[in-house]
């Protein structure tokens, strides 16, 4: 006997409260990379490690704020929590590789398609382990072909966040492209589950393990409030606030007063050139219009008594 699957129990609440959580990972682990790619300010490591965790527990609260909506009319749902939270773990790990590879050796292609094709297979292997970790009455089937696809699209995936992290810099940029790998995420994830179906065993027995309500909810409370105090350290960090203009201004003209000293007067500028004592010529101007005394002509002491 098949069951009759719903991924949307709770209609477009999960969806929608799932993909939200994509854009916000997203969003902070491409600030947070940005900061360390394009500023040389800040301990590196720091702000990738930050980034890979924000981008693992981006996808990892969107896939179980989805799974939260999944449900098989005939059978009740329990999950495993070792297997959960090791999900959780292989999603930071694996961006985190991703993350760092890029961080360090650039967007090359080659780097680009090693890591990304990394970090998607490791993206897949979630979804799939926190799959793994659901227990019901039965067994769940997986079409190849789907499964194929999915896997396809986290790899693809997970190519242009590492791309977007290390090439885009600016905000609207950075929100742009966090927009895109939501549905990216989000796609991979409704995909994926296409490809299950459900052979019940014996509808009336219960399997063990924690319900969704009282696993999922408390252990998707964690990440949230992770990600809400990333989001306070990344808007406030100066850097990131200055944006591109932190990059402007470094170099000065030589000639140019500090900011803020418009009263500084300019450096002298001789129209003849100097001797090669590096004394000006007798009768030289400089630049405020002033002449040079001729340096053999006894100084003037004032009037004689």
């Amino acid at each position: 006997m098949n069951g009759t699957i719903n991924d949307f129990s709770y209609g477009a609440v999960t969806p929608v409260a799932g993909y939200l959580m994509a854009v916000l990972g997203s969003a902070l682990g491409l600030r947070c990379v940005a900061r360390c790619v394009h500023y040389r300010q800040g301990w590196k490591p720091g702000w990738l490690a930050l980034g890979a965790a924000c981008l693992g527990c981006g996808i990892w609260t969107m896939h179980f704020i989805a799974m939260t909506g999944f449900q098989v009319r005939e059978a009740s749902i329990r999950y495993d929590v070792g297997l959960t939270v090791l999900s959780l773990a292989v999603a930071i790990v694996v961006v985190g590789v991703g993350v760092f590879v890029v961080g360090y050796r650039g967007a090359g292609t080659a780097t680009l398609l090693s890591a990304g094709t990394l970090t998607g297979l490791g993206v897949a292997a979630m979804h799939y382990l926190g799959m793994y970790a659901m227990r019901l009455a039965g067994s769940i089937r997986y079409d190849v072909l789907i499964v194929a696809v999915s896997v396809a699209i986290a790899v693809g995936a997970a190519v242009a966040a590492l791309w977007a992290a290390v090439s885009v810099r600016g905000f609207a940029a950075s929100l742009g492209a966090s927009l895109v790998m939501g549905v990216a995420i989000s796609g991979m994830h409704y995909t994926g589950m296409a490809a299950v179906s459900v052979h019940l065993h014996n509808a009336s027995s219960t399997a063990g393990g924690a319900t969704p309500t009282s696993l999922l909810l408390p252990m998707l409370l964690g990440p949230v409030i992770f990600l809400v105090l990333a989001s306070a350290v990344v808007m406030m960090d100066p850097v990131l606030l200055a944006g591109d203009t932190a990059d402007s201004g470094r170099e000065r003209a030589p000639d140019t007063a500090p900011p803020g000293r418009s009263d500084m007067p300019p450096r002298p500028r001789y129209h003849a050139a100097s001797d090669s004592a590096g004394h000006p010529p007798a009768g030289a101007e400089s630049a405020t219009g002033r002449s040079w005394p001729d340096r053999g002509a006894p100084l003037d002491q004032g009037p004689q008594r």
